[in-house]
C-alpha cells in the first residue's frame, strides 16, 4: 500500500478545475484521497459544459466529499468550443451506468468562486485537468491571487500534440486563456507545474491495472473498471504506438505533482503558448537551448513518474470510497 493520505492541517489545500472527463474523475478521486479539495469548478471540454458539470456531481457524490461545486465557463475565451467524444464518449464518461446526482451544483461563477477563494484564503493551489479559461479569466480578473496562490499545477501541454501535431487538446482548446497562465508565472512568486503529454503517456491504464481496479471492493470500483475499459479502447484503436497498453491516465498526475512531488522527475523550462499559428495553435513552446540569452524559467515541466507507485495511490484512494473501509 502507499504511503497515507495525511492528516486535513498537513494536506495541500486546492480547487480542482476539470472537464469530466475519464482521467479528471480519477483526478477528483484521489485528490479527494490525498489533499484538501476546497472546491470543485467545472470547465466545457471533454464534453459541453452541461455535461462536465453533470459529471462532476456524480462523482462528488461517488467519492462523498462535500466540496462545492461551481460551473464555469463553456466557451474558451476566443477559439469556437471543441469536445472529445471519440475519446471519452458523448457523455464525457461513457463506459458504466453512472448514478443521478443527488447534491445540488454550489453556485454558477466559477470565476469568481476561484477569485473569492483564493483572497479569503492564502496558500491554495489551483489544480486545472480541463481548458484553462476559468484560471485564465480569474486571473485576467484578479492578478492580485497570482500573489496569494501556492501556484498552478496544470495538466496539458507537451513537447508533442494529441489533438494536433504539436498541441495537446487542454491547451489547443482555449490557447489565450493558457497563454496567460504561463505569463502570469513569469513574474508570479508561486510554482507553475505542467504534467504535459511526456510525463502522462508515462501513466497508463494498462490490462494489469485494469484487473487491480476490478479487484477492488466497492461501487466506485466497479464503475471505474467500466470506465477504464471504454476510455483505454478509445486510446488502442486511435493508436498504432506498439507503447500504448491503455489509456493515458493524464489528469491524476497534476494532483500528484503538489501532493506527491518524489514521484516525478522535472525541468526548470520557461514555456509560452502559441495562439495565432495555423498549424502551432495551442503549441506549448519548451525553451530546451543552452544559450545564456534564453528566458527565464517560468514552470517545472514534469518528464517522468514513478507510474507503479503513482497507481498505488489510485488504487488507495478507490480502495478509500468503500463505505465498508471508511
Amino acid at each position: 500500500m502507499s504511503d497515507s493520505a495525511g492528516t486535513p492541517d498537513t494536506r495541500p489545500r486546492m480547487i480542482v478545475d476539470c472537464d469530466p472527463g475519464h482521467d479528471d474523475a480519477v483526478a477528483l478521486i484521489v485528490a479527494a484521497h490525498v489533499a484538501d479539495v476546497r472546491g470543485i469548478v467545472t470547465v466545457g471540454g471533454n464534453a459541453d459544459l452541461e455535461r462536465t458539470t453533470h459529471n462532476a456531481l456524480v462523482m462528488r457524490d461517488l467519492i462523498g466529499i462535500d466540496a462545492p461545486v461551481h460551473r464555469g465557463c463553456g466557451h474558451p475565451i476566443v477559439a469556437k468550443p471543441h469536445h472529445a467524444p471519440s475519446v471519452h464518449g458523448e457523455s464525457g464518461l461513457d463506459g458504466a451506468d453512472l448514478p443521478t446526482p443527488v447534491t445540488p451544483l454550489d453556485g454558477t461563477d466559477g470565476v469568481g468562486f476561484i477569485i473569492d477563494t483564493c483572497r479569503a484564503e492564502e496558500g491554495l493551489w489551483l489544480v486545472p485537468t480541463g481548458p484553462l479559461t476559468n484560471i485564465g479569466l480569474a486571473l485576467r480578473q484578479a492578478p492580485d491571487i497570482a500573489e496569494r496562490i501556492a501556484g498552478v499545477s496544470l495538466m496539458g501541454g507537451g513537447s508533442f500534440g494529441n489533438r494536433s501535431a504539436v498541441a495537446e487538446f487542454n491547451i489547443w482548446a482555449d490557447p489565450h486563456a493558457a497563454a496567460i497562465v504561463f505569463e502570469t508565472f513569469e513574474h508570479a512568486p508561486g510554482s507553475l507545474v505542467m504534467a504535459g503529454l511526456d510525463v502522462t503517456h508515462r501513466f497508463q491504464v494498462t490490462p494489469e491495472r485494469i484487473d487491480a481496479t476490478r479487484a477492488l471492493p466497492g461501487q466506485l470500483a466497479e464503475i471505474l473498471t467500466g470506465l477504464f475499459e471504454f476510455f483505454s479502447g478509445t486510446y488502442l484503436t486511435r493508436h498504432d504506438d506498439g507503447s500504448m497498453r491503455g489509456a493515458a491516465l493524464h489528469d491524476p498526475l497534476a494532483v500528484l505533482a503538489v501532493t506527491h512531488p518524489d514521484l516525478f522527475s522535472r525541468r526548470r523550462r520557461h514555456v509560452a503558448v502559441e495562439t495565432t499559428g495555423d498549424l502551432t495553435a495551442g503549441m506549448t513552446v519548451i525553451d530546451e537551448r543552452k544559450l545564456l540569452e534564453r528566458q527565464a524559467p517560468n514552470c517545472d515541466v514534469l518528464t517522468d513518474v514513478d507510474s507503479e507507485a503513482a497507481f498505488d495511490i489510485v488504487l488507495d484512494a478507490i480502495r478509500a470510497s468503500d463505505p465498508r473501509i471508511r
